[in-house]
């Protein structure tokens, strides 16, 4: 028995247990479970992580260096002449050998007139996050093209009603902070539907912060379209950008991506924060050696930095450092290794050394399943990512098979996995209230022994602990006096209550039938209301 099952709603241990007593400590474990306000709970979005750091001083400045010297002396290729033109505003050199470079004071004054102060935007205002510093935020994110079946233990491919679900369910969790896009929808071939039929069942799931991508440029206006539709109009939109641009700009090593870059150009100029986004895989195409991958992404996406600043300066982008890594042996990614949360713990400590709002990709385990491999690889990358500083955290729910499939499970799973991260991230406290000394005398010198009914305990006991959602803490005899519960269907059922009975409806209804009479939106509405 808990020490929470001790204490008695007015402080006062109970009396020892008898039959037909159950129902009082349910009363009280429920209690403990209703919703407390955003200053007193636990954990929330935005805490302050940084306390871990994989690199020494010496080694950032190493790093810092290294990065400076491939930027300069190798550069990037495959620019287009609109990327040339722009970053040759802010001193960045075409060589006549096709490599763009960027000399060091370019580099430098760049990352010194960044917009550092940006607003992530959600379409409800409680839940725009503030990345500065050593924030913390957890998300989704990824491209993966199967579902995660955990009742037939099989994997079948992703479609647009599982996209809009995932959404729905990301708006019922506390501890996943925004919604980038997870999944995509294989029932969709032709690609500008598939653009907007992502950006719109994102749109119409969710009023957290969400992440799109865009095949080509030409189907960024529609999309502006409809963002701007939704927020009220294009200065609505501009004010308060509920969401951003996923650009994968550079194809590493050291190259742009032309198509992608042509998207960045126009969702820059339409209002978009973007992500840059480098996704090198040590050993293939970034080097094995984990400080290299980590100076080839930085490199990368410090030249995305200049090209951004060069079109918009001090336009708001998130320094995306997204190396992942290889298993050695085959060439597979590996994102659940031990590498891959130093790696991503390592980028985040550079963005924090250039004081940039950062983003990094933490938790997509290697694990087909939501079972044990999957929860240590997930449980030490969110600490290492958290406690790092990582502004805001990818791929962080859901997420299975290195990418390749998302759960809809798994969110209800990860998001107690998160809330206990997040638990790490906070730390501890220590003044003289916390170091307890006058509860100590209280207790040992004047009364009975034990903390049990102390005031202090009472009143730390919310603030101070988390009690998971899905997770259990039953003794042996408890658990199988319930029936002894499974964890993982306990989250099937949850995800069947919460999808047959949340419908968001934060998207007017006269602008969701201007969306549909001006755009081909696929998803029927009778996938969008509770059915008779």
């Amino acid at each position: 028995m808990s020490i929470v099952d001790l204490i008695a709603d007015d402080g006062v241990p109970p009396e020892p247990r008898r039959s037909g007593r159950a129902g009082g400590r349910q009363a009280r474990r429920n209690m403990r479970a209703a919703p407390l306000a955003a200053d007193v709970r636990p954990v929330r979005a935005g805490m302050d992580g940084g306390t871990y750091k994989p690199f020494s001083d010496t080694d950032v400045q190493q790093v810092h260096e290294a990065v400076l010297d491939v930027l300069e002396n190798i550069g990037l290729s495959q620019a287009t002449p609109s990327v040339v033109a722009a970053c040759e505003k802010l001193g960045a050199i075409m060589g006549d050998d096709g490599r763009l470079r960027f000399p060091r004071q370019t580099v430098m004054d760049t990352i010194k007139n960044a917009n550092r102060n940006l607003v992530i935007h959600g379409q409800d205002p409680k839940h725009d996050m503030h990345p500065q510093g050593t924030k913390v935020h957890f998300g989704t994110g990824g491209a993966a093209v199967h579902v995660v079946d955990v009742e037939k233990n099989e994997y079948r491919e992703s479609y647009l009603r599982d996209l809009y679900d995932a959404a729905r369910i990301v708006e019922s969790l506390d501890n996943i902070h925004f919604f980038q896009r997870p999944m995509v929808a294989r029932d969709l071939e032709d690609p500008r539907e598939l653009d907007l039929n992502t950006l719109y069942a994102c749109m119409l799931g969710t009023t957290k912060h969400i992440g799109t991508s865009f095949t080509l440029a030409e189907f960024v206006p529609d999309a502006l379209k409809m963002m701007y539709k939704v927020a009220g109009g294009e200065e609505a939109f501009r004010a308060r950008p509920f969401v951003s641009n996923s650009n994968c700009f550079v194809v590493p090593p050291l190259r742009f991506a032309p198509d992608a870059t042509d998207v960045l150009e126009q969702c820059v100029y339409g209002g978009m924060p973007v992500l840059l986004l480098s996704a090198g895989q040590a050993g293939a195409t970034a080097p094995a050696a984990i400080a290299g991958a980590v100076v080839q992404a930085v490199a990368e996406v410090l030249a995305g930095l200049v090209l951004v600043n060069g079109l918009a300066p001090g336009h708001p982008a998130i320094f995306g450092t997204w190396p992942f890594v290889s298993d050695l042996r085959t060439g597979a990614m590996s994102g659940g290794s031990g590498e891959q949360a130093l790696l991503t713990a390592a980028c985040a400590q550079m963005a924090n050394y250039y004081d940039l709002p950062g983003g990094s990709a933490a938790g997509m385990c290697d694990a087909k399943m939501p079972d044990i491999q999957a929860g240590w690889e997930k449980g030490i990358a969110y600490v290492l990512a958290g406690m790092a500083g990582t502004n805001i955290i990818y791929e962080a729910a859901g997420m299975h098979g290195s990418l390749m499939g998302f759960c809809l499970e798994s969110l209800f799973l990860d998001n107690d996995a998160l809330g206990q991260a997040l638990r790490c991230v906070r730390g501890i406290e220590v003044n003289e209230e916390t170091l307890s000394i006058s509860a100590m005398r209280e207790v040992c010198v004047d009364g009975p022994g034990h903390y049990l009914g102390h005031s202090q305990t009472l009143e730390l006991m919310q603030r101070e602990y988390l009690y998971p959602d899905l997770a259990n803490r039953f003794s042996p005899k408890e658990w199988a006096e319930l029936g002894k519960p499974d964890i993982v269907q306990l989250a099937v059922e949850r995800k069947r209550q919460v999808l047959d009975t949340f419908f968001p409806s934060h998207v007017d209804a006269q602008i969701d039938a201007e969306l549909r009479a001006e755009f081909p939106i696929k998803l029927p509405k009778a996938q969008m209301r509770p059915q008779d």
